[in-house]
């Protein structure tokens, strides 16, 4: 059986980068962190904020899995209802060296998602109904990759640390502007000089630790993309799993009804890269292989019209 390859040149630049710049978003929203906590109390400030930041990360509670599940209507997907699923899921996470098989769960909703929750040892991947209406098995496979390949790089501890360190940024930045408040009186009728670069970073503080938060985001959806194309070694899977679910969701009726949900989004303010990008970068792995449609992971049949039946075979093995 001939491998399927990856450009490996390509992939080893796009991984490096990825690396780089979650490292380089890391150092920026500790460092402004950092800073705050100098502005406000000087040395002693860094080096107690420094204890409190290694605390929390040992310490930082993450989003309850089981709380996210109930918020989404999400239930469990019951191995005899989707057998082809969850064989499929059980491949992926033997090749990511995961410990445990990630569980997977359904979500009612006609738009084509997908997101996991959870650690590497109590994983859980949650699809919706749309996803499995509008996908063929080989673009379903690159999107149950992707999510697999979130939980082998720890991205959803990153993210809960970026989101705790970003909350924590905002509260000192809350502190810093209420004692500017209540000491302005008497800035203004003494001699003291303000120092309006400390104001500005005070006042920048939330947007700043957003904005690095959502692009942090954005370049590990990058190196999840990257890292499902070496679990598949078929790029071209979730690349079209890309533009096809971008395509229904411009399509769908809350664009249609909602008022300004058409009108293009600053690509910082996504949490997510655009979808152009993420597949140009995805056809950059593409090697000299073929996908073996004898694979256990890919189906014979790449194109079938629909894989809602072949998926999820009886609503009635759901458990109540």
């Amino acid at each position: 059986m001939t491998p399927v390859t990856i450009d490996q040149h390509n992939w080893l630049r796009h991984t490096f980068i990825n690396r780089l710049q979650t490292l380089l978003l890391l150092l920026f929203i500790s460092g402004y962190l950092a800073l705050l906590g100098w502005l406000l109390w000087g040395a002693d400030g860094v080096f107690w904020l420094l204890i409190l930041g290694g605390l929390w990360v040992f310490f930082a509670p993450t989003a309850s899995p089981q709380l996210i599940l109930r918020l989404t209507r999400a239930r469990p997907l019951a191995f005899a209802a989707a057998p082809a699923l969850y064989r499929r899921v059980e491949e992926l996470a033997r090749r990511a060296e995961l410990p445990r098989v990630p569980a997977l769960y359904l979500m009612p909703g006609g738009l084509g998602n997908a997101f996991a929750v959870g650690s590497r040892e109590q994983a859980v991947i949650v699809v919706t109904e749309g996803l499995l209406r509008c996908l063929d098995q080989r673009e379903l496979t690159g999107v149950l990759a992707h999510e697999i390949s979130h939980i082998r790089n720890n991205d959803i501890r990153v993210m809960s640390l970026a989101m705790a360190a970003g909350q924590l940024t905002g509260a000192l930045s809350t502190i810093g502007q209420v004692l500017l408040l209540v000491n302005l009186p008497l800035l203004l009728v003494s001699d003291l000089h303000l120092n309006w670069s400390a104001v500005l970073i005070l006042l920048l503080a939330p947007t700043a630790s957003s904005l690095a938060q959502l692009g942090l985001s954005r370049v590990r959806e990058y190196e999840a993309d990257l890292s499902a194309a070496t679990l598949t070694g078929d790029p071209d899977g979730l690349a079209r799993a890309l533009l096809k679910t971008e395509q229904l969701q411009q399509y769908g009726w809350r664009r249609l009804l909602i008022p300004g949900a058409r009108i293009p989004q600053s690509p910082l303010l996504r949490s997510h890269p655009p979808t152009s990008e993420r597949v140009r970068r995805l056809r950059e792995l593409r090697g000299q292989g073929y996908v073996d449609r004898g694979h256990p992971v890919f189906c014979r049949d790449l194109y079938p019209e629909s894989v809602s039946s072949c998926w999820v075979e009886s609503a009635s093995a759901w458990p109540e």
